[in-house]
């Protein structure tokens, strides 16, 4: 059996492995003596699966008996069992258990994530290893590649997972050839649960709320009627007409007639009118999943179904402002008071079936995931390239949208996995399909006439809002985005073990990949040809104001403006052939080697549909080597060295030349066509030692070089607009230390019956990195697609963005050894870290944007216990219990500018399962 993780080693995590330096005694032999095991022995089996226990056991002595072949005595072979995959893999590994995921209470698999050594999670629901962006990683489903659901991202955002349909979360951080060479901090891989060996059927059920959004002031709308499904009932479709003239590109043939009835055809009031709502309620959550199997003579056949719904809100009141001065001085150029709400629910389903005969498996595994955001939003403020904002007056702009967020991810695996005696197969093919929609994206922004003083009243002076559809700061646009990507991949991995006295084992294997994206996002403002709507008309609200009335009577028409600043479509394809070759050979007794190199040859396209904007075409081919090598130098402790090369592409939503806004940060984001591959190479030495059951002292340093960074970067867009993108910088460098500790202390010794069963759990672990950028005057293309000099447009010694230079992670539980009894306290801390690069202001620079996410503090409680005859779990949960807030701001010096930061609130939810 391969000891490297490819697809059908992950099954480590389920079998328990000898040691290449047990020893054979036989029985009555002097010591030290040693004999062979004849060929028929058990000696040369493989080994059983683990109970539950072992499987916690880093290390244990086993001995197996088999009669002598010649004398009738016993042969005892003792060795020393290994079933922790973290030790018995060649590579760096981190293992996130289904035992702690539950201890950590997370509903989600990135916030359960977020507790492992060297990991964080930015943004939503993306994971970050070792301060290097989700660009630099890759995530897995049973080993098969995933699409991404986000047009930002080709990484899945792992906050969509319910950590009901997962069994466990492998992260690996050191490169082996069988995974993919996109590889910079680590890829993660899930598993699925699997078939179970006894039948069941459990229940659950959940509800919580947070101080920032339970029973307060938060904003919504109508919709449709099935929205609390989270499917939309056909409102939102896009009209057949006005889906024709964008796509065949004959919007501007069009006639004012023809626009005005697009205009009309619209839905209005139920995608329009926002509402006030002072009691949102609370979240709730429920799941269910049941699974059995049975044996038809010498095969087992079994299943798995799971499925869950919630439905939860958050309510964000955010400080955005923007500053156009290079010392952000001064009044904000603009500064907005945003109350955002959000209605969340997620839909999920998982369906596997297995079949198991000998040594051989079968496994079709079917994953559905939705995941849909209604959003309402109301903000106050002011900009003052429309007007400025003098003390005292009401703010000059109101702004009002409704959103509503589609994402869908749909995947079928079908894998096996073989064994012929030394030699192993495995194959595994799989379909994956993701889709974004977001329809009806509704803007409006209404101007304050008038000075708010009503006994200085003047002609034309309303002392109003009013938005008459023409002037600076009165606008009203709709959008429709849509995305479509499917990924195509198929692998074959073989495993043989020479039959030799030194161990050995050859790998070899082929994956072929491909993913095909297409995505659009057509957008629409409405305007009256003849100039500014009437007053009394500007002064209605907005489903009123875009009226059918309105419309025909005041020539209230649509303007297609989608491809105003780069293409309204594109579509995107990459294609991956990969071959690698591995080997892995005790070199003598306990020191081990797997080394091997991988080859991959990748196309990449990015093609704007309908505009005459620059494509992408990449080509390339690469030979990535990498090699482990481990000494067991001690019975209990191990020594790691590895180097290896890999490969980081362009993400398709980097490369192409659409304006996208990303509305978790409020900013608006464009792709840069002319990026190229990051090559990265990476180092690292790691000390283990595993001094009892369950318990574990790791130290490592890492290092990694990167040529052509990708990194983010923010400019001043025509009309003073404030925007991200994207550049290659000249260089990189990354380096750090990890340390994790996990320690049980029995607590019988304090006496007492409820004392006598239970433990003191104790994890911690600390993740300190530094990175800078190389930079220097050589002429690279910035994020506005100008050739600008490096070193103006990247500070040489910055570090990257979404690296924080401190991790760190505790987790202090009481439990129960006999039965499920948990208390846990979880506190977290991420250092202040880049999330974009401050704009050039002529040949100055902005402060860089800083988010601050700080300490936060949580509390899990889990307690099992038998009433009726079910057995019933109860957890109460408590998060953020520090208040710590969101912060996202530029700073120089005294000055500081908020980009986007708000009181995030503390959250409680209680929950209860019932197994049958």
């Amino acid at each position: 059996m391969k000891t490297s993780l490819t697809f059908g080693s992950l099954l480590l995590l389920s079998t328990a492995l000898i040691a290449p330096s047990a020893i054979a005694q036989t029985t009555g032999a002097p010591a030290g003596t040693t004999a062979d095991a004849p060929p028929s022995s058990t000696a040369d089996a493989e080994p059983a699966p683990p109970t539950a226990e072992q499987a916690d056991n880093p290390e244990e002595q086993v001995e197996i008996s088999a009669p002598g072949a010649d004398t009738g005595a016993d042969i005892v072979v003792t060795g020393r069992f290994i079933p922790n995959v973290i030790r018995a893999t060649p590579e760096v590994v981190s293992v996130l258990s289904a035992a702690d995921i539950a201890r950590s209470g997370e509903g989600d698999i990135a916030g359960a994530l977020s507790r492992v050594t060297g990991l964080s999670v930015v943004g939503n629901g993306f994971v970050y290893v070792r301060g290097l962006g989700d660009r630099y990683s890759s995530a897995l489903l049973n080993g098969s590649p995933l699409p991404s659901p986000e047009p930002l991202r080709r990484v899945v955002p792992l906050d969509i997972f319910p950590t009901s349909v997962i069994a466990s979360s492998l992260v690996q951080k050191s490169y082996s050839v069988d995974y993919p060479g996109e590889f910079g901090g680590g890829v993660i891989n899930l598993t699925t649960k699997a078939v179970p060996k006894e039948s069941f059927l459990t229940i659950g059920i959940s509800g919580s709320g947070d101080s920032e959004t339970t029973g307060r002031l938060g904003y919504t709308y109508y919709g449709s009627d099935t929205d609390w499904t989270g499917f939309d009932d056909g409102t939102r479709d896009m009209p057949n007409g006005l889906r024709q003239a964008v796509r065949g590109g004959g919007f501007g043939a069009t006639t004012d007639a023809q626009r005005r009835d697009f205009a009309a055809g619209l839905v209005n009031a139920s995608t329009s009118l926002l509402q006030r709502n002072f009691d949102i309620p609370m979240n709730f959550a429920a799941d269910i999943s049941a699974g059995g199997s049975t044996d038809v003579g010498a095969t087992r056949i079994g299943f798995i179904a799971a499925a869950g719904y919630s439905n939860s809100w958050r309510t964000r009141s955010a400080l955005q402002q923007f500053s156009n001065d290079p010392n952000v001085a001064g009044t904000p150029q603009e500064s907005f008071n945003r109350v955002t709400t959000d209605n969340r629910i997620i839909v999920n389903g998982l369906l596997g079936l297995g079949l198991e005969f000998g040594d051989h498996q079968l496994r079709w595994t079917n994953l559905y995931i939705r995941d849909t955001l209604k959003q309402g939003r109301l903000a106050a403020g002011y900009n003052r390239s429309v007007s400025d904002q003098n003390e005292g007056q009401p703010p000059s702009i109101i702004e009002q949208n409704t959103f509503w967020f589609e994402r869908q991810l749909i995947d079928t695996q079908l894998v096996g996995e073989f064994k012929f005696d030394d030699l192993s197969v495995d194959v595994r093919g799989a379909y994956a399909n993701s889709q974004r929609e977001s329809p009806y994206e509704r803007s409006f922004s209404y101007f304050y006439q008038g000075d708010g003083d009503p006994t200085t009243k003047g002609p034309g002076d309303v002392d109003d809002y009013i938005n008459n559809l023409s002037s600076a700061g009165q606008s009203a646009s709709v959008a429709f985005s849509d995305l479509n990507e499917d990924v195509y991949s198929g692998a074959i991995d073989l495993g043989y073990k020479l039959p030799s006295s030194m161990p050995i084992s050859l790998a070899a294997g082929y994956a072929y990949t491909k993913t095909e994206r297409s995505a659009s996002r057509y957008q629409f403002r409405y305007f009256r040809p003849e100039g500014a709507l009437p007053l009394d008309v500007a002064q209605e609200r907005p489903d009123y104001l875009i009226s059918d009335y309105n419309i025909y009577n005041y020539n209230i028409q649509l303007r297609d403006v989608s491809g105003a600043e780069g293409a309204a479509a594109y579509d995107a394809n990459l294609e991956v052939h990969a071959g690698y070759g591995q080997i892995e050979a005790e070199l003598v007794d306990g020191l081990r080697l797997a080394a091997g190199v991988r080859y991959e040859d990748a196309k990449q396209t990015v093609l704007p549909v309908g505009a005459t904007l620059v494509p992408t075409n990449l080509n390339n081919s690469y030979w990535l080597p990498a090699a482990t090598l481990t000494w067991n130098f001690a019975e209990d402790m191990q020594i790691r060295l590895h180097g290896s090369k890999t490969i980081a592409r362009p993400q398709f939503r980097e490369l192409a030349q659409q304006i996208y806004q990303d509305y978790e940060s409020d900013r608006e984001f464009t792709g840069n066509p002319f990026l190229i591959d990051s090559e990265l190479l990476n180092a690292e030495a790691r000390y283990e030692w595993f001094f009892g059951r369950g318990e574990r002292l790791t130290l490592a340093g890492f290092y990694k070089k990167i040529d052509n960074p990708i990194e983010a970067a923010a400019f001043i867009a025509g009309g003073g607009q404030f925007r991200s993108g994207f550049a290659n910088a000249p260089e990189a460098q990354l380096y750090g230390a990890e340390i994790e500790v996990q320690k049980h202390v029995p607590l019988d010794t304090l006496g007492g019956d409820f004392f006598s069963t239970r433990r003191l759990v104790l994890i911690g672990n600390y993740t300190y990195t530094q990175s800078e950028l190389k930079v220097d005057d050589s002429l690279i293309v910035g994020p506005s697609l100008q050739t600008v000099a490096a070193n103006l447009l990247f500070q040489d010694g910055a570090p990257l963005t979404g690296q924080s230079d401190h991790l760190a992670n505790i987790q202090i539980g009481i439990e129960d050894t006999d039965k499920l009894s948990q208390a846990t306290v979880l506190l977290t801390y991420a250092s202040k870290r880049v999330v974009d690069r401050g704009p050039i202001q002529g040949e100055l620079r902005q402060p860089d944007i800083i988010e601050k996410p700080g300490f936060r503090l949580d509390f899990v409680a889990r307690e099992g216990f038998t009433f009726l005859g079910k057995e019933i779990e109860l957890k109460f949960e408590a998060r953020n219990i520090t208040g710590t807030r969101h912060q996202e701001y530029q700073q120089a010096g005294d000055n500081r500018i908020d980009i986007n930061t708000y009181d995030v609130g503390r959250s409680f939810s209680l929950g209860a399962q019932v197994k049958f």
